[in-house]
This record gives C-alpha cells, structure tokens and sequence, in this order.
C-alpha cells in the first residue's frame, strides 16, 4: 500500500480500507449550504466507489451551487437517502451538525470521515483528517491509492473542481508542491483543468453579480477589516437563490489594506451566516470556533443567531480584538 499524508497514521488509513473493501452499498454525506470542495469530494469519492463495484449514494441536505451543476453525477444528489448502508462516508464536514437532517435521520455517527478542516475534532469511527491539505478533494485524490480505489476521469474531473474552489484557483497560503502534484495527477487522468477554471471561478448567473451589488452597496472598511451586509431584502432583490454569498468574500479580500475580510448574509431563521477571509498572519478559525463555527486558520465561517446589526456589531468588534492581538472573546 503507497503511503498516504504523513498526519494520517497508516493504521487509520488500513482501517478504512477494510471497511470499504467490505462494504457493498456506501451513502456518503457533505455538509449543509456546499461550497466546491464539498461537492468535488462527495461526486469525487461517489464515482470512485462505483467504479470500484459499490453501490454509491450520494447524500447532501441541499443541491449542489448553480455553478457546479455540470459535474458528473450531480444531479443525482438527494436530501432523502433510502435503505440500509453498510457504510458511511462523510466528507469536508468539520461538525456533526453540519450533516444536518441526513445526519438527524440517520442516528449514528459515519464509519469514516475525510475532512481537512483545522477545528474538526472528529467524529466518525474513522477519522482520516489533515488540516494541512488546501481541500478535502486534495485530501481525497492522496488517499486514492492507499484505499486500493480506482481514479477514473469523470471522478477527476470532480475531485479537481473542489481543488480549485478551496484554493482560487491555487493562489490561497496553504497551497503547496504537493496540492500541485496532485492536481496534475487528476490532469493526467482526464480532468480539463481550463475548462473547469473557468467554470467554476470564472462564470456566474447573473443574479449571482446582483448579489454582489446588493452586498457592495453596504461595504465597510475600519483600519485593516473591511466587510459587506447582505440583508435579506437585498438578496430577496437581487433574485439570487443560493445560499451563500456567490463568492462575494473573494472580491472583499482584493482590498490592498484588507487584512481581514467579512460577509455578513441575513438568513431568514434570525441568523447571520459570517464568513471570514484573512491574511496568512492571522487565524479567523478560532475566531469562527468561539461563535459556534469553524474552518481553516484564514478561512471559517460560523452561523450566528441575532439580527443584522446584532451579529455585525459583535463580530466586528471580537474581529477587532482578534487583529489586535487579543483573544478572540463572545
């Protein structure tokens, strides 16, 4: 068996590959509201098992994004997985709860778990974690071999989406030789680097662009954080049904003196979903820990209940706090 990432001890890694070479019928889960990387692993990760003579089903409480629609097999996502599983994968899921009613349902934890977030302390039978690896897909597309499971191209192709996504394209911090050799890997297996670039960096509906209307008209900037209010009013105008911020956070952190940027979007439940960016020298990720979220050291999000102003007022203020050296505090 290859070796895999040296954060994952080859016991674990020999552990999994027991359960899947056992297994006849996989559901694999990704959590609530995905981004990129959580649907490039889970269609990644689905096709793989089909390829290798599993049953795969492909379990996530919400659609994929409008813009990674065209991957192979995602149209076969669904809120309601049916039947019995011997078992469960769950992948880029830093918390149980961000299983949501999948999770609920099923009542048990999942046998193994694939996740590269910095604040994930586990919670599955198995847990193959490395908050060294830029994307869960990355993280995936390593222990391919190690598990004794096929790469074929549509799989690639998917696992290579979520690369993208999590990096920007392999301009984020945490992008290493390693993330590169790797998507070379997936190149070589077919994936088209190009035209997923431009699918999934490059293009957006136009109610996406709306959106980022709506948010920029409410941009603030104090000192080194600069942030945007989407309220519900305003997304509800600007026609865009995701529910996230159509990337509108990667536009706030182009702001040259911008070391920490922040979208606040008002949900319709009284709760403010925050989403963090911030430069190498600064870690959102406990930040986003002690208001009930997670992520990576320049990349968290929590969900946040209050209004608009109630959730910006405090963040900003522990965001405040976190630049200038203190603890991050609720």
């Amino acid at each position: 068996m290859t070796a895999s990432s040296p954060a994952i001890p080859a016991a674990l890694v020999q552990s999994a590959r027991d359960l899947i070479a056992a297994a006849n019928r996989v559901l694999i889960v990704t959590h609530i509201q995905p981004d990129g990387d959580a649907i490039g692993s889970l269609l990644g990760l689905g096709l793989v098992l089909r390829a290798a003579g599993k049953e795969a089903v492909l379990g996530c409480d919400d659609p994929a994004p409008e813009n990674f629609r065209f991957l192979p097999g995602a149209g076969e996502i669904t809120p309601e997985p049916e039947g019995e599983f011997d078992l469960i994968i769950a992948v880029d899921i830093s918390d149980p709860r961000r299983m949501g009613a999948i999770g609920a349902r099923l009542g048990r934890p999942p046998h193994i778990l694939l996740d590269h977030h910095l604040t994930n302390q586990g919670f599955a039978a198995v847990n193959l974690l490395d908050a060294e690896a830029a994307s869960t897909g990355e993280l995936v597309t390593e222990l391919l071999e190690p598990l004794g499971l096929p790469l074929p191209q549509p799989a690639a192709t998917c696992l290579l989406a979520g690369m993208l996504t999590d990096t920007i394209g392999f301009r984020t911090s945490n992008t290493t030789p390693k993330t590169l050799h790797l998507a070379e890997k997936l190149m070589e297996a077919g994936a088209p680097l190009a035209t997923l670039y431009k699918a999934v960096l490059n293009r957006r509906s136009f109610e996406a662009v709306r959106l980022w209307a709506e948010g920029l008209a409410h941009l603030n900037q104090d000192g080194s954080i600069v942030w945007a209010s989407l309220s519900l009013k305003g997304r509800r105008a600007s026609g865009y049904g995701g529910a996230g911020d159509a990337d509108l956070i990667d536009i706030l952190t182009t702001v040259r003196d911008a070391k920490v940027a922040i979208v606040f979007s008002e949900r319709a439940d009284r709760t403010v979903k925050v989403s963090w960016r911030s430069s190498p020298d600064i870690n959102v990720a406990q930040l986003a820990l002690s208001f009930g979220g997670g992520g990576h050291a320049p990349a968290a999000g929590a969900e946040i209940p209050g209004t608009l102003a109630e959730v910006e007022k405090k963040v900003i203020l522990a965001t405040k706090a976190l630049v200038n050296g203190a603890a991050p505090s609720t």
